[in-house]
């Protein structure tokens, strides 16, 4: 088993190099969310500015998620179940922190797959690399009882952001400028 998990691990290395190489993300992005990204670092430093006056309990929550130092996705299988969590920092409210949900993480052969299986707003995408500790994933975000449509549909659901890896069995994805609500969405993930 720990064979197959080490295949599989370094096959998925392999493609999803070879999906960053040749620029196949660059491809599928649309120009506002590549728009989105190249202002990520600004975005993030205003919407975290904004989330500091939230309540005290939210902003230490916040605070323990951001301080989290990126670690390499070299040995990491995100597949599987997760509990995830949405942090909505800036914008309309300054933060609100979400309960827990469920999500999943699958391997369709040419990486990993993420979705949100529960709470009213979902997201349903892909991931590829752009370095050893950060991913980038395009998605689409919907609303529960809803199908959700194709990356690259429009600005109302997709969705653009960076994953990183902060622990042994955590993870997160960062959100800059979504289209509702908030400046910077995090989807926090621990199992």
């Amino acid at each position: 088993m720990i064979v197959r998990k080490l295949t599989l691990a370094a096959l998925l290395s392999l493609s999803a190099a070879a999906a960053q190489a040749d620029g196949v993300v660059q491809k599928l992005m649309t120009p506002a969310d590549k728009a989105r990204l190249e202002k990520y670092d600004a975005t993030r430093k205003d919407a975290l500015q904004e989330a500091k006056a939230g309540l005290v309990r939210e902003v230490a929550i916040l605070d323990a998620i951001v301080s989290k130092k990126p670690v390499s996705f070299s040995d990491f299988d995100m597949t599987g179940a997760w509990q995830c969590r949405t942090v909505k920092a800036g914008g309309i409210g300054e933060l609100v922190v979400y309960d827990w949900f469920r999500c999943r993480v699958s391997d369709d052969g040419s990486g990993w797959m993420l979705e949100k299986l529960s709470g009213s707003q979902r997201t349903k995408g892909r991931f590829y690399t752009d370095g050893d500790t950060r991913l980038i994933y395009l998605g689409s975000g919907f609303v529960a009882g809803e199908k959700p449509a194709a990356y690259g549909q429009g600005p109302d659901t997709d969705q653009v952001g960076y994953a990183f890896r902060t622990g042994p069995s955590a993870w997160r994805i960062e959100f800059p400028a979504p289209y509702y609500e908030s400046k910077l969405d995090i989807l926090e993930f621990r199992r």
